[in-house]
């Protein structure tokens, strides 16, 4: 496929022109992940790598593990593991996130990091081309196969960092705590202050106690179309 070259901040990233490309949602998960200290991260259904790559940013001493099963997409993500000079501590895998029983260590991650495909098949409007597809609706990945892989991954009190829809909330809710995540922060996104929410960020502790935080909400645009200084300062815009 036919690429572009983005950025964000000081991260730069190939993607394919006509496949699945990272919105802001990107942006807002790795921003929202908010763990003190990450010695192992791991990003599941990478994608080109956007969210791993800012998180080896963010947390400089960490070694980072970027998990696709698309290979159109893992190459992307090798790809730009190399362009941005990361190779020393991030690793792009190609594997399917239902089977990383077979190949990772149990309980060897402090950070897993995902913004999974949150639209059941039957519903929201099917993407067209394959690659977006699979990205955004449940093709190949179900939400509990996820939780169960996150759960595997993480050490006691590691944290869990995702991206999903409002309309969910109570099945993932279940899904994390049968998977001895228990779910600790959530933040609503809207896009304005007139509009209701469509993105959730959540964040889930492995083996932690019951007890919920619900942060402000977060509001991507004002009125004129125009990031809010929130976001701007996500983007590195410095407005």
């Amino acid at each position: 496929m036919e690429t572009t070259l983005d950025g964000i901040r000081d991260i730069k990233v190939y993607q394919n022109k006509q496949g699945y490309r990272f919105s802001v949602d990107a942006v807002l998960l790795s921003s929202f992940a908010n763990m003190r200290y990450a010695r192992t991260i791991a990003d599941l259904g990478t994608g080109s790598g956007i969210i791993g790559l800012l998180l080896a940013r963010k947390y400089p001493g960490a070694d980072v593990t970027l998990v696709e099963l698309q290979e159109s997409l893992y190459r992307l993500a090798v790809r730009n593991i190399r362009i941005n000079e990361l190779d020393d501590r991030v690793r792009a895998v190609l594997s399917d996130v239902k089977h990383l029983r077979n190949t990772f260590d149990y309980m060897a991650y402090d950070l897993v990091v995902s913004n999974p495909p949150f639209r059941k098949p039957a519903t929201g409007r099917l993407s067209i081309g394959q690659e977006r597809a699979i990205a955004r609706h449940e093709l190949a990945l179900k939400f509990s196969d996820l939780a169960d892989a996150a759960a595997y991954l993480l050490k006691s009190k590691g944290r869990f960092f995702m991206i999903y829809h409002p309309e969910r909330l109570i099945e993932v809710f279940g899904t994390l705590r049968q998977n001895r995540l228990e779910p600790k922060r959530i933040r609503f996104v809207h896009n304005d202050p007139g509009a209701e929410s469509k993105i959730v960020l959540i964040e889930a502790v492995r083996d932690g106690n019951p007890g919920i935080k619900i942060e402000r909400p977060l509001y991507i645009y004002h009125e004129d179309g125009a990031y809010t200084a929130e976001v701007s300062e996500m983007y590195g815009d410095g407005r």
